[in-house]
């Protein structure tokens, strides 16, 4: 089978979204919580993120149409951000990665461990 993965190949557009580390802590936490966030409560959820890396993920998010973000007109202004339906269907691909990972992060740090034992 000769499989070609082209610029324009769909399975490209959907990793280039969700490759991004924090793309999926983002996206698994808002799953999680089923309810709006805030900037501030996405920052504390995802450990380790900086406020650069959240900012351009949930625009990328925004722009692909996987996550709204509302402004409520107070002071200081308010900003939420929610998962769309085209987010929440993602969730089967990110919920599933997330569940594969707590089943087998045992068996990765195993192996990750017996390859650095060898003595090549």
């Amino acid at each position: 089978m000769d499989t070609k993965y082209a610029k324009a190949c769909p399975s490209r557009t959907v990793m280039d979204v969700l490759a991004n580390k924090w793309t999926l802590y983002v996206l698994g936490l808002l799953r999680q919580h089923e309810r709006p966030l805030r900037f501030t409560e996405l920052r504390r959820g995802v450990e380790g993120v900086t406020q650069k890396s959240l900012t351009q993920v949930l625009r990328n998010l925004e722009r692909d149409g996987l996550v709204t973000r509302t402004i409520y007109p107070t002071i200081p202004p308010r900003v939420e951000y929610a998962l769309t339906d085209l987010g929440r269907d993602v969730g089967a691909l990110t919920g599933a990665i997330a569940d594969w990972s707590k089943a087998n992060a045992g068996r990765v740090h195993a192996a990750r461990a017996a390859y650095d034992d060898r003595k090549d």
